[in-house]
């Protein structure tokens, strides 16, 4: 369960920061440091992204595998 919550918040996060990136980039001209900006906005955005999905993916297997055990092995 806290995989679940913990992968939400991570997915959120990766959401937050690409947006970030992009909205600050529209506001304020960053010259030189704009490329800089991109690639390690990007780069933790993606970071997150693939962090979230992981512990998403390994939450639900469990999950899956608990309700197969638990159907197939039911008390008398």
């Amino acid at each position: 369960m806290w995989k679940d919550k913990l992968s939400s918040y991570i997915l959120d996060v990766s959401k937050y920061l690409l947006t970030g990136v992009v909205v600050a980039s529209l506001f304020k001209d960053y010259g030189e440091d704009k490329l800089f900006l991109y690639g390690w906005g990007i780069a933790a955005a993606f970071t997150f992204l693939v962090l979230g999905l992981y512990l998403s993916s390994e939450s639900k297997q469990k999950t899956t595998h608990k309700k197969s055990f638990t159907k197939n092995h039911k008390h008398k």
